[in-house]
């Protein structure tokens, strides 16, 4: 009984005390003391500290306030304390600051750097923020290979509680790849599977290439490069184990290595076709497999598959078929048997066009190039070459073209989003060739004026030997047509001080109109009307040049027909490119005379699409006609870039006396060219050529015993390299002329240079 009255009385107390306790812990504030604001206001870390003058509050309170304080990233250091129902807050603010500043750094500018990081002048200065920029400073250098970079930030006090804040760089050398191996590889070599890769080792011609600098999202792609060869060589079980980059200890140079597990390889066994449309035979598409059982497995082929059976069937109208490889292995037997499983999918007409991301260019430019309208059924061929004739415009950064389903089963949207690019060309050109010594050029060019994709071009050309002023202007459609009309004038000066002993200058105009036969047969036409005028005669030179200095004025019209299915106008690779001229003169003016041209260049890859051969030929003719011969100036000309390993005009009809060049009515000439790699990384664009040249030009309306004038063959071999150079292309030829006449002018170098900034 007495235990049970003790413990009621001991609980009691330890009641009164806890809520004596608590009744102290939540003391009323009877003021607010703010010690060692300089910059912020007194009411402004008030507002921040949420605590009230006559407002109780406990340590829990206290200690979210402070919580508070230093989420504001103001100050340095905050403390609060109760004095007698005083709250006292003492602040150290953190300083502002004034300027930022890099020091060290030479091979990325302070811009560059500054548009990284995300303290400013006139922020708070806190080291929280100044820690994560020194990461973003970090993580520039070993963007750009330079792992070895050291970055210090420095602050320098200043008055009024501001600082500058200083990032002293050490930028380090380049860390680049020393050495790539490769560990489980046993079908093939380590310099093999280097050859598949992006990443190269550190070499001294890669002086133009990041190639080989360590990049983590490189490394991620040449897993993906590795995985797309084995897969190509039939090693269907093919997987990366890991891939890993060490570090030297100087932080120079970097280790890669690879560790695989190849697998079995396999052939292909049994294939088919099994297909789900209503009505259709899946052995209709066996035409587009393109592989055969027995082959090596390759999984590029099999996607080449399918994506032709999808072209096959697009051009059905069947829009969104789904053509599954069904990829079964016999590891037993080293095969497997593939099935494409083709899903049901109705006929699609197309329901509408959207065209998106175009804000310059018209719809109308765009839509135009579009080979399916609404309406129309769904042709996956037309579609692809409707982008690819939207690339070709050369308008957009991108272009995506895609199908999407419609409003119903057999109806479908296609969309076109685009991504414009700038088409104003302002552009200064330097070089050097031999036929037209040192020159300079100034272009202005809008190739999509005001968005019509009308082409308006301005441009001069200082050389050596040559003056030339040009202007353009092409609607690529007139009248709302597939016409491409366009208006030029010209003024061009030229010395044949060295070839004929005579300046030649021309000024005019043209207009010439030109319009698609088909898809790769094209037509124009050209009416030019030019006064050309030939000055500076020596007195020495020939008498049949002496015979027509002056002036003349030619007024001509002329047709060119085209034919072009070459892979690539800049660089090709594959294809066929012919072309007819004819020009009429003598519809106005005192000039009489016929020309025509005919000539093919053919493009064959002969190994993958490295080694390219080409053949070209052309032959040409002009004649006179009534009692007009061809003038000096009318008349064809062979040498130079036509024929390698003679001068420009160096071939054809000369007089004996003064050796001048006279030119010549009739040509024919041909070349042959195989270009191959030299073994250099193909990211460089060195290329070394073996070629021959062969031609002839004969044909004068002059007589008499001084003019020299063979008609028999002349033909050229030699060696060319080619640099596809950061500041333009590069090529040198060297050609010995092995069939000749002894009065034709060799030239057996030639060098060309050209940039444009």
């Amino acid at each position: 009984m007495i235990n049970r009255r003790f413990l009621t009385a001991l609980c009691s107390t330890m009641m009164l005390v806890c809520l004596s306790t608590a009744v102290l812990a939540q003391e009323v504030v009877r003021e607010i003391r703010v010690n060692g604001a300089q910059r912020i206001e007194p009411t402004t870390i008030l507002n921040y500290l949420g605590v009230k003058v006559g407002q109780s509050v406990d340590e829990a309170q206290l200690n979210d306030a402070l919580k508070d304080l230093y989420g504001t990233g103001l100050f340095a250091d905050v403390s609060l304390r109760k004095d007698r129902g005083v709250l006292l807050v003492d602040v150290i603010e953190n300083p502002v600051i004034s300027q930022i500043a890099f020091e060290g750094n030479s091979d990325i500018k302070d811009n560059e750097l500054l548009s990284e990081i995300s303290l400013r002048p006139r922020q708070v200065f806190t080291r929280t923020k100044v820690q994560n920029d020194v990461s973003r400073v970090y993580e520039v250098y070993r963007r750009t290979g330079r792992f070895a970079a050291n970055v210090d930030p420095k602050i320098i006090k200043l008055d009024q509680n501001r600082i500058n804040l200083v990032f002293e760089v050490t930028e380090g050398e380049i860390t680049n790849i020393k050495g790539i191996r490769f560990v489980g590889n046993k079908a093939f070599d380590d310099d093999t599977l280097r050859s598949e890769i992006s990443t190269k080792e550190d070499r001294w011609y890669n002086f133009l290439s990041s190639d080989d600098r360590y990049d983590p999202d490189r490394i991620k792609y040449d897993e993906e490069l590795l995985r797309r060869f084995y897969l190509q060589e039939g090693y269907a079980d093919f997987r990366i184990i890991s891939a890993n980059a060490e570090l030297a200890a100087d932080k120079e140079d970097f280790f890669l290595t690879f560790s695989v597990d190849e697998g079995q390889r396999y052939r292909i066994g049994n294939v088919g076709i099994d297909s789900a449309l209503r009505g259709f035979d899946g052995e209709v598409l066996k035409e587009s497999v393109t592989f055969l059982p027995g082959q090596w497995y390759n999984a590029e082929e099999i996607k080449a598959t399918v994506d032709k059976m999808s072209d096959q069937l697009g051009d059905l109208q069947y829009a969104f078929v789904n053509i599954r490889p069904d990829v079964q292995r016999n590891s037993a037997e080293d095969v497997v048997d593939i099935r494409f499983q083709i899903g049901e999918s109705p006929r699609v007409f197309v329901e509408r066009i959207d065209v998106k991301g175009n804000v310059r260019t018209l719809d109308k430019v765009i839509r135009r190039e579009m080979m399916i309208v609404e309406g129309d059924p769904f042709n996956r061929s037309k579609l692809a070459r409707s982008e690819q004739r939207l690339r070709n415009l050369d308008f957009f950064e991108n272009v995506i073209v895609k199908t999407v389903p419609g409003t119903a089963p057999d109806k479908t949207v296609i969309d076109v989003e685009v991504v414009e690019k700038s088409t104003g060309e302002i552009s200064v050109g330097a070089g050097f060739s031999t036929n037209d010594g040192p020159l300079a050029d100034l272009r202005i060019r809008e190739r999509n004026l005001l968005g019509k994709g009308q082409d308006l071009l301005l441009s001069t050309t200082i050389a050596g030997t040559r003056s030339e002023f040009n202007s353009s202007f092409t609607e690529p459609r007139f009248l709302n047509r597939d016409l491409a009309a366009g208006v030029d004038a010209f003024h061009i000066t030229t010395d044949y001080q060295d070839e004929s002993s005579y300046d030649q200058r021309r000024t005019g105009g043209a207009m010439r109109i030109g319009y698609p036969l088909s898809e790769k047969w094209r037509q124009s036409f050209r009416y030019r009307y030019e006064r050309n005028e030939i000055t500076d005669v020596r007195s020495n030179a020939s008498r049949f040049i002496l015979d027509q200095q002056g002036v003349r004025n030619t007024s001509a019209i002329s047709q060119r027909l085209t034919y072009d299915d070459r892979d690539s106008i800049l660089f090709p690779t594959e294809g066929l490119y012919s072309w007819l001229d004819g020009e009429v003169a003598g519809l106005g003016g005192n000039a009489k005379y016929v020309s025509g041209k005919l000539g093919s260049s053919y493009y064959v890859p002969v190994y993958e699409r490295s080694v390219i051969f080409n053949v070209l030929g052309e032959v040409g003719v002009i004649s006179g006609y009534g009692d007009e011969d061809v003038k000096i100036n009318e008349r064809l000309y062979l040498g130079g870039n036509t024929l390698r390993g003679f001068e420009r005009s160096g071939v054809g009809p000369r007089d004996s006396v003064t050796d001048d060049s006279l030119g010549g009515n009739f040509f024919y000439r041909g070349t042959a060219e195989l270009s191959f790699p030299l073994g250099l990384p193909e990211e460089l664009g060195v290329k070394g050529h073996a070629f021959s040249d062969f031609g002839s030009l004969s044909g004068i309306d002059e007589s008499g015993a001084g003019i020299l004038d063979e008609s028999s063959i002349r033909a050229t071999a030699g060696l060319g390299l080619s640099w596809r150079s950061p500041l333009g292309p590069i090529r040198f030829d060297f050609a010995i002329p092995y069939v000749k006449e002894d009065f034709d002018k060799e030239e057996n170098f030639r060098f060309s240079f050209g940039t444009r900034f």
